[in-house]
């Protein structure tokens, strides 16, 4: 872990207004996370309440990020940040963005399984589903707990994970095709399962985004469409 030092300031309120937007982002975090979880167990149980529950979550979580925009505009405004507290305000908007995307994409997971539920039936390729949904989980857990804590290591090992999702994903796409190929009958379960595949990818994704944005504060440096090897060689820059 990456302890970071901001700026100091007399203002009390000005403090109060960095810790208020911090504990936003957090609370927003855990509406997401709870969002997923809903989300893809109404997939795999093919449980349109649930599904219903995850689509509706998306209002709270849209309510947050207007929130937590209106508090950084704000600050920018009032307190003109520079230094580590710019950096923060920028990583906290940036972030606030990917856990909105990350609610669109738990919504989309939702419909797929609302498809299910009309069909009458469960979807195929379950083990190959069930074991991305877990990962990009706790991919999302691991990014916001690294922001959290402004801990690069879990960061930097959230990009690691990403790369995995990606090939694993690749992978069970290919199987979905060959099946739909193999039997027309399974095309439509198929196309489901391939939809919410694609919703985990781009959840993947937005969790590596907040990985990066957590390297931006601690590190100041934007490692963006860098290789895993840049990026562990500014991790590893005094």
């Amino acid at each position: 872990m990456v302890n970071l030092t901001f700026d100091k300031h007399t203002s009390a309120q000005y403090n109060a207004e960095l810790e208020e937007a911090r504990n936003h982002l957090m609370e927003m975090g855990g509406i997401v996370e709870q969002q997923i979880e809903v989300a893809f167990k109404s997939l795999v149980d093919v449980d349109s309440e649930m599904a219903n529950q995850a689509i509706k979550m998306d209002k709270d979580v849209n309510k947050m990020e207007l929130k937590i925009d209106n508090e950084t505009t704000q600050i920018l405004a009032k307190r003109h940040p520079a230094a580590s507290d710019l950096r923060f305000i920028i990583a906290v908007s940036k972030t606030v963005n990917d856990l909105e995307r990350i609610g669109d994409e738990a919504v989309k997971i939702a419909q797929q399984a609302l498809e299910l539920a009309d069909e009458g039936s469960g979807p195929q390729g379950y083990v190959e589903l069930r074991h991305i949904g877990d990962k990009v989980r706790e991919m999302v857990q691991a990014s916001l707990d690294s922001f959290a804590r402004l801990d690069t290591d879990t960061a930097f090992e959230v990009m690691q994970q990403d790369k995995v999702i990606d090939l694993e994903y690749n992978t069970a796409i290919r199987t979905l095709v060959t099946k739909m190929m193999e039997d027309p009958r399974t095309i439509t379960r198929a196309l489901n399962v391939l939809w919410s595949l694609r919703a985990l990818e781009r959840i993947g994704d937005h969790a590596q985004n907040i990985a990066e944005n957590v390297i931006y504060l601690v590190k100041g440096k934007d490692v963006r469409h860098k290789k895993l090897s840049k990026v562990e060689e500014t991790l590893n820059k005094k």
